[in-house]
């Protein structure tokens, strides 16, 4: 029976014990029906949480009709809330797939704390963890990408992985339970659904158990990818810098594209910007490679570059710093500070508007000691700056013109000279 089975999975994965009070995310569907009447014939104390999306109509209306109408009938103290899901994609600028993951998670959380239940429990059972397997490895996935669905993330545990999409229909069908179908699970315009309803029919023509078959070897790669995932940590503390990836340790390793692949894939970086990220590391600077999630990856002379990307949002309208002046005499016994953060002006010199900003291409100044311009550009580059190191260089100006590169060097028009009666001092201050 499915209730035996379950059971014996509960205690196999270790998902909750027999005193545990279990949150179930009940949407109105065949799996979350028949998780919560499969707890309850275990004895489990359970109550019921449930989220209208609005995103089908009326149909989201009769799916908490009914959540609510089948907690009552089974005493199920039952949490619902509404979200306005579509607002929330287009604020964050993600899909209404994710908008919806994103909130129904975010308060199954919020409940769980509520109700102090030890775990919540959602419906995913072995069809959907071979449906996730098949549309990872579509997209293009690593090793991990390719285990299904896992039995515990957290305290979100699944007790149906270990049964079919048929075996939960017949269940209910045998306890004459009803349920809500949800209609776009009927149509094709999604990834998952043309998995289900052509791909996976198709597989089955060549493979009656392409199903089992897939689990099984979904079970040993979660195997190999402890060992994988060892092997992963370990090149991880080879090839890192503070600044990002070392390019020669990068490719001294035994498989530098896998390892490339895994360090990359948490930031956002897709199979595809993996394969041209790696292809560049034989190329020359500068090139830049932007994820979905707003991390940026930069080709530098030995490294790759990874920070987050400089948006509207994130640009600084101040520097990180600020400057102490300080005005006085110059007389025979003045000491000229050497300190880089620090730097001496002629007052007279140095009398018109002062400001601060970030330097550009184009810029140009007189670097101490010299006569001729140049450009600060050629500048950071003769000092060996990182592409992200030079992002970060602020100057000051006086009026139009560049009088010190901060805690670089200054500008040799602004410099202390034999008629210098006053001095300006200036202090970089973090």
């Amino acid at each position: 029976m499915i209730e035996r089975n379950v059971a014996r999975y509960i205690a196999k994965e270790n998902l909750c014990g027999p005193g545990d009070k279990i949150l179930v995310a009940l949407s109105g569907g065949a799996d979350s029906v028949a998780l919560l009447r499969i707890l309850l014939s275990l004895g489990y104390n359970c109550e019921a949480a449930h989220c209208n999306f609005h995103l089908r109509g009326e149909e989201s209306d009769r799916d908490e009709r009914f959540v609510r109408t089948l907690c009552t009938t089974l005493k199920v103290p039952l949490h619902t809330t509404d979200f306005d899901t579509m607002r929330h994609a287009a604020e964050n600028h993600i899909s209404i797939e994710m908008a919806a993951r994103e909130l129904r998670y975010r308060w199954f959380a919020e409940q769980k704390e509520k109700c102090r239940a030890t775990v919540i429990a959602v419906g995913h059972h072995k069809d959907d963890s071979v449906e996730t397997m098949l549309l990872n490895l579509i997209r293009g996935t690593g090793i991990n990408g390719l285990q299904g669905i896992r039995p515990r993330n957290g305290d979100i545990i699944r007790p149906l992985l270990c049964v079919s999409r048929q075996e939960i229909t017949v269940y209910l069908n045998r306890i004459g339970q009803e349920y809500v179908t949800d209609s776009t699970n009927l149509q094709d315009e999604y990834t998952r659904n043309k998995i289900r309803l052509h791909l996976l029919p198709l597989m089955r023509e060549i493979n009656r158990s392409v199903a089992e078959s897939l689990i099984m070897t979904g079970n040993y790669l979660n195997e190999a990818a402890h060992l994988y995932n060892i092997g992963i940590a370990e090149g991880r503390q080879r090839v890192w810098t503070e600044e990002g990836i070392d390019i020669d340790r990068l490719l001294d390793e035994p498989a530098p594209r896998a390892l490339l692949f895994e360090m990359l894939r948490p930031l956002g970086f897709n199979s595809a910007q993996t394969e041209d990220i790696f292809a560049s590391l034989h190329g020359q600077p500068g090139k830049q490679f932007v994820s979905n999630t707003g991390w940026r990856v930069v080709k530098d002379r030995k490294r790759l570059l990874i920070k987050k990307s400089v948006t509207a949002e994130t640009i600084e309208p101040q520097p990180p710093f600020t400057l102490i002046k300080e005005e006085r005499e110059y007389t025979p016994d003045f000491v000229i500070p050497r300190e880089k953060e620090v730097a001496c002006f002629d007052a007279d010199k140095l009398n018109g508007v002062l400001t601060v900003r970030k330097w550009q291409y184009g810029d140009v100044f007189v670097p101490f000691g010299m006569q001729g311009r140049k450009k600060i550009s050629d500048y950071l580059t003769d000092r060996k700056f990182s592409l992200l190191r030079k992002e970060q260089q602020w100057v000051l100006c006086c009026n139009d013109r560049i009088a010190w590169l901060i805690g670089e060097r200054t500008d040799n028009r602004f410099r202390i000279g034999p008629t210098t009666r006053r001095v300006i001092i200036l202090k970089k201050k973090e």
